[in-house]
């Protein structure tokens, strides 16, 4: 008899999951919040062990061809000040490091996984566990049956709360960030493919995303930043008479922007029991957006990570999906747990 994946969350996490799943001979269910699978937010670095695992799942050329390998890049301060040029020779890292626009990477997932798999406008609200078997309860009474819970749901995440209903919340990190995204702006990068500034409480990358598009992030100790400040725009104004000319016509051409606090919170002592699973943690902070941009699960704080991190071997799907199943629940040596990257 087929078993059955339910899993809470169409981010990228959710699918990468639900694709693997699927490989290995079971029938997945994908639960979203929001009325279309949509992914929020702006950049991603995919490093050669996540392209590994993204050719496993069938999508890497599809996804490489919506991205870009950068390979010249410059370190500035922030009035232009050159620290330091340098090429990365193809294959340095034993493979590319692309860097993708989020709506690429979770395009061709959802693409791969088929819409169909996926029920929309579905808040799952929690679920019962009896060690072999899972329910899911959705806000309108609804109610889903399946042998394995995935719960790849963001920060706010329904699954790991009722796992960890004494986890303390998400603490200030000290840090706020504005990233963009914008299309046409190239030539302000000249030669180069990506600018990587670094200054007292700031930092900043603009970096080549696609054959037309830059990602680009400023990320400063929140104490540069007028108390309740939190648009975007007047932030920018704040804080680009600090940088040179090319912070400058980016950011200046930039219409899809936002802002964030950066939060920090320690690591679960596990992330599964009996027949569920939540995402294990693969970065270094959560992201709490200054306003929830329509309440999908699928927050900020999705990566391909969510087989790489289970997996040593980032290129052994049937591994990646053992580990994701397997009885074995010990506390995992994380460290402080993770769920948004610089690149965010």
């Amino acid at each position: 008899m087929t078993r059955t994946a339910l899993i809470v969350g169409a981010g990228i996490g959710g699918l990468s999951a639900g694709l693997a799943l699927r490989k290995a001979g079971l029938t997945i269910r994908i639960f979203e919040r929001s009325p279309s699978p949509r992914e929020l937010g702006f950049g991603l670095a995919l490093a050669p062990n996540a392209i590994a695992a993204l050719r496993t799942l069938g999508v890497a050329d599809v996804v490489t061809a919506r991205s870009f390998e950068p390979r010249r890049a410059e370190v500035r301060r922030p009035d232009g000040t050159v620290l330091k040029r340098a090429e990365l020779p193809p294959e340095v890292l034993g493979g590319p490091m692309i860097i993708a626009l989020r709506p690429a990477l979770h395009g061709a997932l959802l693409e791969a996984v088929g819409v169909d798999a996926v029920a929309l406008e579905n808040d799952v609200t929690g679920f019962t566990s009896t060690g072999t078997r899972v329910t899911l309860q959705m806000a309108g009474g609804g109610v889903a049956d399946g042998d394995v819970l995935i719960g790849a749901d963001g920060v706010g995440s329904v699954v790991r709360r009722a796992m960890h209903p004494d986890e303390a919340p998400p603490r200030s990190s000290g840090i706020v960030a504005v990233r963009g995204a914008v299309h046409g702006a190239l030539r302000h990068l000249g030669d180069l493919h990506a600018v990587y500034y670094l200054g007292r409480g700031v930092e900043s990358m603009f970096v080549r995303a696609s054959d037309t598009g830059i990602y680009w992030f400023l990320s400063m100790a929140r104490a540069l930043v007028p108390a309740g400040m939190q648009d975007p725009r007047a932030i920018l104004a704040l804080m680009s008479p600090r940088f040179d000319s090319t912070f400058r016509a980016v950011t200046s051409a930039t219409d899809d922007l936002r802002f964030d606090e950066l939060v920090d919170r320690d690591s679960i002592p596990f992330w599964g029991k009996d027949a569920v699973r939540t995402r294990a943690p693969e970065q270094d902070r959560d992201v709490a957006p200054a306003r929830a941009p329509d309440g999908a699960h699928h927050g900020d704080d999705e990566s391909v990570g969510v087989l790489r991190s289970r997996s040593s071997r980032a290129d052994d799907s049937s591994q990646a999906v053992r580990e994701i199943l397997r009885e074995d629940q010990s506390p995992r040596g994380y460290g402080r747990e993770s769920i948004m990257n610089r690149l965010g």
